[in-house]
């Protein structure tokens, strides 16, 4: 049975030499979900991390990625992963970017079925893709993704190519959840939570939620942690939902998938 995918894990994205301590809090606070990726360079951290937290491995859904330079290796790549997090398998491996060579990409993406049939990951999943990516993976026939991650927050919903992946049954992970901060500018957003005892963090994380989708916001420090993710005892209001759509203005991090070619 393929293992759901929870609705709330921790980024590791540039987590430093703390990021074995955040993972091992993370979770102890019951965090089932960890993302990290070849890129960022603390896979060891990561594994030994989740080797040593005492938790089932089965209870843990662990999230790594195939950089685009690794598209034409990507048995050696996942293989590699696998030895640097110490863990006999990963529960999604995602293309971390699409890449601007189609062939290659179509390429890897086939090749994630094999190390499905393997047993070396659990699903297949892609990272940063737009709709035309998407759409070249269904004229391909080739199956879609379990997952697809983006950056996706109140000022960048990203509405389309969330629309098109809840439509085919691909769970959205949001990246950059918090946008580095931005809310600080949005006053209304401490207004909301104090009507639900939470912080504006905590509103924010539950939009996410309410929207379907999966964030999965950094943090090293403990109480931060334990902050995103008690966000499961409140809903908001439809009123409250809209007012925070009405941050969009197009603001993001992210390169231009349909450019970025993977070069550091």
């Amino acid at each position: 049975m393929k293992k759901a995918i929870p609705c709330m894990g921790l980024g590791v994205y540039k987590a430093g030499e703390a990021v074995y301590d955040a993972v091992r809090f993370a979770l102890d606070a019951n965090c089932r979900h960890i993302d990290c990726a070849k890129i960022y360079g603390n896979e060891e951290a990561v594994g030994k991390a989740i080797r040593e937290s005492g938790i089932p491995r089965e209870e843990i859904f662990v999230t790594t990625k195939l950089w685009p330079t690794d598209f034409e290796r990507p048995e050696e790549a996942c293989k590699g992963s696998l030895r640097r997090l110490g863990l006999e398998y990963v529960d999604g491996y995602l293309l971390h970017w699409p890449g601007i060579d189609t062939r290659l990409r179509l390429k890897a993406y086939e090749a994630l079925g094999r190390l499905r049939e393997q047993g070396l990951i659990r699903v297949c999943g892609v990272s940063n893709f737009l709709i035309p990516h998407l759409e070249e993976l269904a004229l391909a026939q080739l199956p879609a993704p379990a997952c697809d991650q983006l950056e996706v927050h109140p000022w960048y919903p990203q509405r389309e190519v969330r629309a098109y992946c809840h439509s085919h049954t691909i769970q959205v992970i949001c990246w950059a959840p918090l946008f580095r901060g931005a809310w600080r500018e949005a006053s209304f957003l401490d207004r909301i939570g104090q009507a639900h005892g939470k912080t504006p963090v905590q509103v924010l994380l539950r939009w996410h939620i309410q929207n379907g989708d999966c964030p999965i916001p950094k943090s090293v420090t403990p109480s931060r942690i334990l902050e995103n993710l008690q966000v499961f005892d409140f809903t908001l209001s439809p009123g409250e939902m809209a007012a925070i759509d009405t941050l969009e203005d197009g603001r993001h991090i992210g390169k231009n998938p349909f450019t970025y070619d993977g070069s550091l």
